[in-house]
């Protein structure tokens, strides 16, 4: 396949392989800074690197961009499930986006782009989520934010008091199956969180330090119900992901951390709940940060909704979505849905509503991060404000969790 820009210049796209491992490593090294001194501070090799983008190569869908022999731009699908309101949804995390800046201007990575969500559309993968570097740019592109990272510091003295859990904390190896699983238990019921495969957890581990630890906390049965990963280091707990199924594992990991108080001065970690911790503090006056984390898009409209629930105990509707598409021309149309017993369906009648909005829009608000009330608020959504209610009625609202870095 080949490409005939302004300038004249000839480009070849094609699927990349194993064979092209030692361009995909240089252009991501460059295009993302990652110098000889950041390796080594994390204990990584340049020849570790290479070889840890093999399973990305043979595993996802990526399509590079060539200047005769030469990978000038990269485009990278890795196919993972996703909770979407206690539905697993085939996905496609979009990852390893770039192009030497040299060659930037010249349509390539839409290009990459649009062919990578079609061939996710024929797969029957119908939606799309990434880690954006730049919002505007995917803004442009019909992507709209979808999940947030809240980041937190708490002095030693702000730590909670300890409070009576029946269970106990034992540290375990990356590999532990019960650490594996209980993340598996806590996708299948929270909505957004992604279900990680063997891939998924290497991505995962790719840049921690070897001290980094996993603490478990199971109940007085002895079944895995939480756990924390986290690093000490420099008189600070830094904690990259805590997880619960219950508030009983919540408290008992909060009593962890209050048992290494004499080590450290501060915590500083993450959450992805979207919803500030400082509430839940005996002292709130802590420091926390919210910023936009991944932003998703809606690929095949018709796939979504052909699996998307709704709320069962709403009376069937048909609401038509009149959507603009400027990327993907199979969304640029009017799709009147079905909503009947939990269940969407696209069909032919006319519907009963009908609202305007961008793909963008649609995809923030199926997700759970807007209501429809807050995006007609926003003028982002155009219709009746009796649609917009009846829209909020039927669909669900959670904001996502999403915490994987792929």
């Amino acid at each position: 396949m080949q490409d005939k820009t302004q300038n004249g210049d000839h480009y070849r796209i094609r699927h990349l392989t194993t064979d092209d491992v030692e361009q995909y490593n240089d252009l991501l090294r460059y295009a993302f800074q990652v110098t000889e001194q950041e390796l080594t501070e994390t204990g990584w090799q340049d020849e570790e690197i290479k070889q840890s983008k093999f399973p990305v190569l043979r595993r996802a869908d990526v399509l590079g961009c060539f200047d005769g022999d030469t990978l000038v731009s990269q485009f990278a699908s890795y196919p993972l499930k996703m909770n979407i309101y206690n539905t697993v949804f085939p996905v496609g995390f979009v990852t390893s986006v770039c192009t030497y800046p040299e060659y930037s201007g010249n349509g390539i990575m839409k290009k990459l782009m649009i062919m990578s969500l079609t061939n996710m559309r024929d797969a029957h993968r119908p939606f799309a989520l990434l880690y954006p570097y730049s919002i505007p740019l995917y803004h442009r592109l019909g992507w709209e934010i979808i999940s947030d990272k809240i980041s937190y510091t708490i002095k030693d003295t702000q730590i909670p008091q300890k409070e009576e859990s029946t269970g106990y904390v034992r540290r375990v190896k990356w590999e532990n199956e019960d650490f594996k699983n209980l993340h598996a238990r806590f996708a299948s019921i929270t909505h957004g969180c992604l279900f990680r495969n063997s891939l998924a957890w290497e991505e995962y581990w790719r840049w921690d330090e070897d001290d980094t630890n996993v603490a478990i906390y199971y109940n007085r049965q002895g079944q895995p119900c939480g756990y924390m990963v986290y690093l000490i280091k420099l008189d600070i707990m830094h904690i990259k992901e805590m997880i619960y199924i219950n508030r009983e594992a919540q408290k008992g990991l909060w009593n962890y951390i209050r048992a290494h108080e004499s080590m450290i001065d501060e915590i500083h970690g993450n959450t992805y709940f979207s919803e500030p911790i400082a509430f839940e503090m005996d002292d709130g006056d802590i420091s926390e940060t919210i910023k936009p984390y991944c932003m998703g898009r809606i690929v095949d409209v018709e796939q979504f909704f052909a699996q998307y629930p709704c709320d069962p105990d709403e009376k069937p509707v048909r609401i038509t979505f009149d959507l603009s598409d400027g990327l993907l021309p199979w969304n640029d149309r009017a799709f009147t849905v079905l909503i009947e017993n939990g269940k969407c369906r696209v069909v032919e009648e006319p519907g009963e509503y009908t609202v305007k909005m961008s793909i963008a829009t649609l995809t923030t608000l199926l997700l759970g991060y807007k209501t429809a009330e807050r995006l007609y608020e926003l003028e982002r959504i155009e219709g009746t404000e009796e649609a917009v209610e009846k829209l909020d009625d039927v669909i669900f609202h959670k904001i996502p969790y999403i915490s994987d870095y792929i």
